[in-house]
């Protein structure tokens, strides 16, 4: 995939959303309305009452809402906007193709507004890409910089009562942030500024596949940033024509610590940030927890410091980073003492980096896990069961149920079962309860004082109610 897009060829053309309310439309439909574009759309969750709030919201901001029954796509000067994954059968599809409407992919559309600007920041990687995107958007806001931000995920610092779901920013279409996506190739399309590259890892594609795409993703920025602590992605700077290094475990890398400064807690992480090109050290006291945060702040300090903001201006906006929703988001403590905590975790990397962080601290896990698909699933469904089974002690439970299912002609013979047996057959302690109320009675009824209970997964805007629920029934 190379098909970059114009964006001077959007111009006065409206857009519909198949999909509108997700994770990565919603952002892109905020920023589309934001740059004068006229959106609307549709969603199946809409039609199912999950989430009211969220359409409620967006059509008092002025986003014309559809029933997915077609209803809303009635002239070929509109542009469809949808997954390329989305099945033919789909109302909107359909109707888009007998009127004869272009159609876009989403990355396609963000692709064509982000090589648009003028100053761009694309933020990649198997896992991070999110934290470290709104890393970077604060760092950038608080230098004065008014940065347009698509995330895929709420940025704490920027909810607002005019912004609830803050996943994406407004600010001058002229600087703009944004993760950007591997796992359908789309990584191609973007031509960054600023090309930051976490990590490199087994997710939606095979390592020879991620080579390609991470390879290529690094030789087109201007600048790379790039993690010397993932062997994957620090043997792709020589593709890259220019470059800044991090890592905490590397020492040679240009922005690094001190190893003996490194300070842990349940509440955060504090380190002395070393910039090696300059002989300089500066305080970071980073308000989350896991070291894995810590390299994520490594990772926005060295793309702040390509773009030209000093190392301690940006090491100090991260003091007062207020972090993602479901990014080992604690929802609250019981009062007998049970915490709960909503997290993303889907792929291996991310639940490993969630579960060490849980580990470092005293306490039993209770992880409850929904799967966000049945491919996904059966791509590293291996692998995951093996991150569980490491991660997590002897005391500790890991609770499945089934795969998020929304519908559609996905092969679902291969569920959470194998998974779990998997878990247990590599010494593990795992469970599985195929409905997610039978799997809630369950950790209610294991949940005792001092456990923390963390619930991961994706692709399920319901999953942080149900943590919320679980919070709401402990004692």
């Amino acid at each position: 995939m190379d098909k970059a897009v114009d964006a001077g060829t959007l111009e006065g053309r409206p857009l519909f959303f198949c999909g509108i309310g997700g994770s990565g439309m919603l952002p892109l439909a905020q920023i589309a309305h934001g740059l004068g574009l006229s959106v609307a759309g549709s969603d199946r969750s809409r039609d199912q009452g999950r989430t009211p709030e969220k359409f409620a919201w967006l059509e008092s901001n002025g986003f014309a809402l559809f029933p997915q029954d077609g209803s809303g796509v009635t002239s070929s000067d509109q542009v469809l906007v949808a997954s390329a994954a989305i099945e033919d059968t789909v109302p909107e599809v359909a109707r888009a193709k007998e009127l004869g409407c272009a159609r876009l992919s989403r990355a396609e559309l963000l692709s064509a507004l982000f090589n648009n600007a003028g100053f761009s920041i694309a933020v990649g990687g198997t896992s991070g890409k999110s934290t470290v995107t709104g890393m970077i958007a604060w760092i950038l806001y608080e230098g004065g910089y008014d940065p347009t931000v698509m995330n895929g995920a709420v940025m704490k610092n920027f909810v607002s009562p005019e912004n609830l779901f803050a996943s994406a920013r407004i600010g001058r279409p002229e600087l703009f942030v944004s993760e950007v996506d591997e796992s359908d190739g789309s990584i191609a399309l973007y031509r960054p500024t600023i090309g930051v590259l976490l990590n490199v890892s087994l997710d939606h594609k095979s390592i020879e596949e991620l080579r390609v795409l991470f390879g290529d993703f690094v030789a087109k920025a201007g600048t790379a940033v790039i993690n010397l602590d993932s062997p994957e992605a620090g043997y792709l700077v020589p593709r890259a024509s220019h470059c800044v290094t991090f890592g905490i475990n590397n020492p040679k890398a240009d922005i690094t610590v001190e190893a003996d400064s490194i300070d842990q807690s349940e509440l955060g992480i504090r380190a002395a940030v070393i910039d090696n090109r300059k002989r300089e050290v500066f305080p970071l006291i980073l308000p989350m927890p896991g070291m894995h945060n810590l390299s994520n702040a490594l990772a926005a300090i060295a793309a702040a410091s390509a773009a030209g903001i000093g190392v301690g201006h940006a090491a100090y906006a991260l003091r007062s980073f207020g972090g993602l929703a479901r990014r080992f988001d604690v929802i609250g403590t019981s009062p007998g003492g049970i915490t709960v905590i909503d997290d993303f975790g889907h792929n291996p990397e991310k639940c490993a980096a969630t579960l060490r962080t849980l580990r470092a601290t005293q306490g039993r896990v209770i992880a409850f896990f929904q799967p966000h698909g049945y491919g996904p699933l059966r791509q590293m469904g291996g692998e995951l069961a093996h991150t569980f089974a490491r991660e997590l002690g002897p005391d500790d439970i890991t609770i499945f149920s089934d795969p998020v299912y929304f519908g559609g002609t996905v092969d679902r013979s291969e569920g959470s079962e194998r998974i779990v047996a998997l878990i247990n057959e590599a010494g593990g302690n795992a469970e599985h309860i195929a409905s997610r109320g039978h799997c809630a009675d369950r950790i209610i009824a294991l949940a005792r004082p001092g456990d923390r209970i963390v619930v991961m997964g994706a692709r399920d805007d319901t999953l942080t109610e149900f943590a919320q629920s679980l919070l709401a029934r402990l004692p």
